[in-house]
């Protein structure tokens, strides 16, 4: 079973320095249909202005994981964890027993854009750690790209939580991807269009899956999508 969560029907504000959508309830969007999928709390989708960003605040216990589209987004965290993250890279910070952190468009000129996602741990209080890696081009090039797990196989970032995220770019071919006994899977579009088992998704639309065993992504001329399998 395949349900579609079209990109309109996100939650949505423009703040003027953040244009953000909400594929599940956040902040002032609450609709009780939609709190998430599986152990997947959060995706927002920001668009940041030039010069702008969040200023610091504090997380406790989730599995926070950031994926650029466009431009760059400067991190600066309680641990002392100074970086910029740009497309390509993945970002995974366990807020644990407690994190401050702040995130800054540092371009004058370029807005950045980005997915945001919160995942639910399997452990609380944990002690807060970030971790950042890069993935080449050709890496992420017709092909599902394990970018987090939770033991941190082929090169991920390490999440707590039994679940993997795998990030594709797709031209015109068809990646297939095996959900294991009792396992869902959420399909997040990032970028241009594709179709999942035959059934057409753009930009900003998600997908959550059940009681299927093969998903089968097919790129239409150019799209970037997330894929989550969870418990």
């Amino acid at each position: 079973m395949i349900e579609l969560r079209k990109a309109k029907d996100r939650g949505h504000a423009n703040h003027g320095w953040l244009d953000t959508h909400h594929t599940f309830s956040f902040a002032d969007y609450h609709d009780p249909r939609h709190m998430g999928f599986s152990v997947l709390r959060v995706i927002n989708e920001d668009v940041v202005a030039p010069g702008q960003g969040f200023p610091t605040h504090p997380h406790r216990d989730m599995e926070i994981i950031t994926w650029i589209l466009e431009g760059a987004l400067e991190h600066q965290d309680s641990l002392g964890t100074g970086s910029v993250i740009r497309p390509g890279e993945v970002q995974r910070m366990s807020a644990g027993s407690g994190i401050r952190h702040s995130e800054f468009n540092p371009s004058p000129a370029e807005a950045v854009h980005l997915l945001q996602i919160w995942i639910l741990p399997n452990q609380q209080g944990v002690t807060p750690s970030y971790e950042q890696t890069r993935f080449d081009d050709a890496e992420l090039a017709n092909r599902l790209r394990l970018v987090a797990s939770p033991d941190g196989q082929d090169g991920s970032v390490t999440i707590h939580q039994n679940a993997r995220v795998y990030a594709a770019r797709l031209q015109n071919g068809e990646v297939t991807h095996t959900l294991g006994s009792g396992r869902r899977a959420w399909v997040q579009v990032a970028r241009g269009e594709l179709t999942l088992n035959g059934q057409l998704l753009t930009a900003g639309d998600g997908a959550a899956v059940q009681q299927e065993t093969i998903l089968r992504l097919t790129g239409n001329g150019g799209s970037e999508l997330l894929l989550f399998d969870l418990p």
